[in-house]
């Protein structure tokens, strides 16, 4: 620690805070947060399009205005897709999490309490990861060189059953539902073998599923069809005062100072480790705080403001963490910090030990870029943030049609590709189907992030250490707090109902079989065909299916057995309670007949095909306007002027900001094909 009071250390973080607060560099730094907020508000639409935006200027600047306004940029990306994931349940690029609490505080009226809490933990989260990254660039290197492969594997398997265990007293459905994911994660090319998995033949699949598309249809999809089938805003109750919730958001933060510091601590850690995203840390943070937190088991995803708070914080303490490896070892720790560290060394700055020496100021007015950004990116969010929340009581017909081109969008960014929204469908079919079954959706989605990663490491530890590697301390502590999380709740549950009572099968005729149990030889019907399908493959490329494959049978069979044949107390102590499940299914508390959710949800899955259809025919960009006035005018009876009105405005902005200013290239589509035909016969 004597490092950081040498006059040295002292000098160079003192310059670099004079050079960063120079005007001509905190304009472009200003620019960047600017430009991160916007992309922030886009679904999808993450940290790579804003550094293929911003970088190609960067290279005839001067290197602390350019790292400036790149990191201001990435820094504050995860503040405001807060946004759409408090508001509409539309997860952004780093608040998955912040879904399962944000969207039920709206719900009841505290908009501005979730996105206040949310930019206020952010705030301070940002603050702890850029001081954590200031303390460790000189202190780190023997930490990070000691995570090894084996380490990776540990932690990758302990982030699983973190989330696993989050579906409450029934941890097998939450297996089930991560071993899904872990195999959609597997479709694609092997990277150890070259086998195709699970491709048919289609040139779409052999990279792999995107997942921006799995998480938009497993959370986003769902939330709007919700909407639809409701036909309400997304408040159902009178919001509270503006101010108030807003300076509520602010006590919720201050009152949560130890969760704040404790997840702003994990998230800036999970951040050095390379390979690790922020789905990741979401989850694993959101967990940590479900497992800690008093009375939290009771009282997540119903509406909890620390639920917001814990992932909020180590969102942005993860953009500091992440730059210690890439700093002091060259080793990008993603795709984002790869194109930072192109730029730095087109500046002619070579990260290592160079960079922790002769251009310590530089290393240091990155950390000051991080800490600025976060409190003007923060402060313009807070200020807005009661604003925002007013969009939450606009009727359904004025907020799905403006959300739905976003999203698709958002998906689009997936591999640029038809393929993609396609893909958004099914899983919005998928993702809606467990919602209302009450199966808890993000396990899926944490095992589709480190599915492959799991394989990957798995292949690598075998191969290098043989066995040994089961026995490496760091090892064993992972594996055995992977252990304590997933099996505390039947633990707790074996504790409770002391002396244990083996469970009581039903007689046969009263068998309590429903039509929803079939959910249930859904996903053990995939894993049958994943396990049949693979014993074909090489042996690299076979054992991680079969393995996970035959995990889910055995999970999903127990979970269906118990479910179907034990008594009915037993039951609704097992399955029920405690679950991420996010919500039950009438969130206004007015139950509908099946029948008409299940019409209300095919005419929106219908306006869905619609819009792909009119896609296709005219191109994305003109279809925007016809499924605006349409989808108002006969869903809303809304009129035209306001119809058109918004329609265009929509479009223009979509026109203007991804078409001119990002360049994205529009999925195909007839009339651009004829009309390409048509120049090429003139010519």
């Amino acid at each position: 620690m004597d490092f950081l009071f040498d006059p040295t250390t002292i000098s160079a973080a003192g310059q670099a805070l004079t050079i960063i607060l120079s005007p001509d560099r905190l304009v472009f730094l200003v620019l960047g947060v600017l430009v991160g907020l916007a992309l922030g508000l886009v679904p999808g639409i993450g940290g790579l399009t804003g550094f293929a935006l911003l970088v190609p200027f960067t290279y005839t600047m001067d290197p602390y205005a350019a790292f400036g306004m790149l990191l201001g940029m990435h820094s504050v990306i995860a503040t405001s897709d807060t946004i759409t994931s408090v508001l509409f349940g539309v997860p952004g690029h780093s608040s998955q999490a912040t879904v399962l609490d944000g969207l039920p505080m709206t719900k009841r009226g505290e908009g501005s309490r979730a996105l206040s809490a949310a930019y206020m933990s952010s705030l301070l989260g940002g603050l702890i990861g850029a001081a954590i990254l200031a303390i460790s660039l000189p202190l780190i290197r023997p930490v990070v060189l000691a995570i090894a492969t084996p380490e990776m594997l540990g932690l990758t398997i302990f982030g699983i059953a973190m989330v696993a265990s989050l579906s409450g007293k029934a941890p097998l459905k939450g297996i089930v539902a991560a071993c899904f994911g872990i195999l959609i994660g597997m479709i694609g090319t092997n990277t150890q073998t070259g086998q195709m998995r699970w491709t048919g033949d289609l040139l779409y699949l052999e990279e792999g599923i995107p997942l921006t598309v799995i998480i938009l249809g497993i959370f986003a999809l769902p939330e709007l069809c919700e909407l639809a089938i409701q036909r309400t805003s997304v408040s159902l109750n009178a919001p509270v005062k503006i101010h108030t919730g807003m300076m509520q958001g602010v006590k919720d933060c201050v009152r949560n100072w130890f969760l704040v510091a404790r997840c702003s601590s994990m998230g800036s850690f999970l951040g050095m480790i390379p390979g690790i995203s922020g789905a990741v840390t979401d989850w694993i943070v959101y967990g940590h705080a479900m497992q800690t937190e008093k009375g939290a088991k009771e009282t997540f995803t119903k509406g909890d403001v620390r639920g917001v708070i814990a992932p909020e914080s180590a969102n942005n303490a993860r953009e500091g963490g992440m730059l210690v490896p890439m700093l002091a070892f060259g080793v990008p720790g993603g795709a984002v910090q790869a194109i930072l560290l192109g730029a730095m060394m087109v500046h002619g700055f070579v990260p290592g030990p160079e960079i922790l020496t002769k251009h310590l100021d530089l290393a240091y007015s990155m950390v000051w870029s991080i800490a600025i950004a976060n409190i003007f990116g923060a402060g313009l969010c807070f200020a807005l943030s009661g604003q925002f929340a007013k969009i939450a009581t606009l009727r359904y017909t004025l907020i799905l049609p403006v959300i739905v081109p976003i999203v698709f969008i958002g998906a689009y960014e997936g591999s640029h590709s038809w393929g993609d929204l396609f893909l958004l469908l099914i899983a919005g079919l998928v993702g809606w189907t467990m919602k209302r079954l009450q199966w808890a959706r993000p396990p899926l989605v944490l095992g589709l992030v480190l599915g492959p990663l799991i394989e990957r490491y798995m292949s690598i530890s075998f191969m290098r250490y043989d066995t040994e590697w089961l026995a490496r301390p760091g090892v064993v502590v992972l594996l055995v707090l992977s252990a304590l999380v997933f099996f505390s709740p039947m633990l707790k549950l074996i504790r409770k109902d002391r002396p244990v009572r083996l469970p009581r099968l039903r007689p046969g005729r009263a068998i309590a079989f429903k039509l929803e149990d079939l959910s249930y030889v859904f996903f053990i019907g995939i894993a049958v065909y994943a396990f049949a399908s693979a014993q074909d493959w090489l042996f690299m490329a076979k054992i991680g299916p079969t393995v996970v494959a035959s995990v889910l049978v055995i999970a999903g069979t127990l979970s269906f057995v118990y479910k179907v044949f034990v008594t009915p107390a037993q039951v609704g102590m097992a399955q029920g309670g405690g679950g991420i499940h996010m919500d039950t299914p009438n969130d206004d508390g007015e139950a509908l007949p099946n029948r008409e959710v299940l019409r209300r949800a095919a005419g929106f899955f219908g306006w869905f095909l619609a819009f792909l259809a009119c896609t296709a025919v005219i191109g994305l960009i003109p279809t925007i306007p016809v499924f605006m006035v349409a989808f108002m005018r006969i869903e809303g009876r809304e009129s035209w002027k306001l119809s058109v009105i918004l329609a265009v405005c929509v479009t223009l902005f979509v026109y203007a900001v991804f078409d001119q200013l990002i360049h994205v290239t529009w999925p195909t589509n007839l009339l651009g094909d004829w009309i390409a035909a048509q120049t090429a016969g003139g010519v």
